[in-house]
């Protein structure tokens, strides 16, 4: 018998860690912008599929900004 609450859709990278870095502009927790929290809901599979691809990357330079590193900024952005 199938679950009738699942759901075939990508779930939300959500960590309930919710805080925007003020260099990167995205949330710690998931990596994501704002606007992409904001609209995760609305986005069809293959948006949040783009969405995802990009967070391991984001993660990464997270991660160098925590060790330390300074995060080379033109005009306020994270140049990475």
């Amino acid at each position: 018998m199938t679950d009738p609450w699942r759901r075939d859709e990508i779930e939300s990278p959500c960590t309930n860690i919710c805080q925007m870095h003020p260099v990167t502009g995205f949330c710690i927790g998931c990596q994501r912008s704002l606007d992409e929290i904001a609209s995760w809901s609305s986005l069809t599979p293959q948006a949040r599929a783009q969405v995802m691809a990009a967070l391991s990357e984001r993660r990464a330079a997270q991660k160098n900004l925590r060790r330390g590193g300074r995060a080379r900024t033109r005009q306020g952005k994270a140049d990475f």
